[in-house]
């Protein structure tokens, strides 16, 4: 069974002060979360503090994006290796707000998903299709293509090192959401693409559900064979809401995934 993950995306909300008594109240709200791994993205200026908030604590911290250069001349970005430095053992990338509003390509975010896994962060890459895109159906078409792009640049024998998310764009802060069969049959034929790139480890690749999470959506997709985790944006703003998303998250053991 693949231990289930949960992230909060926090986007560019919450300063080092919310950030830190979120994490303090956060903190006294959850159990020791020992079947379930539970992250928290904030914006890269809590990062230094947050993680150290969060330093032997059962949760783990990760940065929104990240730049592929080890360094040089890249005004305003952050590299792999100071991410590391303050504590990130996660990054999100390839996220449909960074790809549609600052042009990243699928490329680019591979780049960016070497480049973590080199510095020993686990690359969070997103994947996801439009409105437009759905309803002309192309999901398949879309997601594949951004997958096989996104995770080329990734060695063969490092799948098991990755976490994918899905997050159907038309879902984002919509307050829509994939009902849990429709985000199975995605997210089974991303585990089918990812077994076409990296063989059996594919069963191994953790695969989130990203869009309009919520305390009472959340265990219905959970309840779904090939959903592993849910990355998670504005339900995640408030600590009591995501540590209901995280105790709603957890199967019980002997269910089947």
């Amino acid at each position: 069974m693949r231990r289930p993950i949960l992230a909060a995306n926090w986007k560019m909300q919450m300063g080092v002060a919310e950030a830190i008594a979120y994490a303090d109240r956060f903190l006294g709200l959850i159990a020791e979360p020992t079947a379930v791994d539970v992250i928290l993205a904030p914006p890269a200026t809590a990062l230094d503090a947050l993680g150290q908030r969060l330093a032997q604590s059962p949760v783990a911290l990760a940065a929104q994006n990240v730049h592929p250069a080890a360094g040089g001349a890249f005004t305003g970005e952050l590299s792999a290796g100071m991410l590391s430095e303050v504590g990130c053992r996660y990054a999100i990338v390839g996220h449909s707000e960074r790809r549609t509003l600052l042009g990243e390509t699928s490329e680019f975010v591979g780049a960016k998903a070497r480049a973590l896994l080199e510095a020993g962060i686990t690359p969070i890459v997103c994947c996801g299709e439009t409105d437009d895109e759905r309803e002309s159906g192309r999901t398949f078409d879309v997601i594949s293509e951004q997958l096989e792009i996104s995770l080329g640049e990734i060695p063969a024998d490092r799948g098991a090192d990755l976490v994918v998310a899905y997050e159907p764009i038309w879902a984002i802060g919509t307050g829509k959401t994939a009902t849990p069969e429709t985000a199975q049959e995605v997210h089974a034929m991303i585990r089918e693409r990812l077994r076409d790139r990296f063989g059996d480890a594919a069963a191994e690749i953790r695969i989130q559900y990203g869009g309009s999470v919520k305390p009472d959506n959340v265990a219905a997709l959970m309840s779904q064979t090939d959903i592993d985790g849910a990355l998670v944006g504005g339900a995640s703003l408030d600590p009591e809401s995501f540590a209901e998303i995280v105790r709603l998250s957890v199967i019980p053991t002997g269910d089947p995934q």
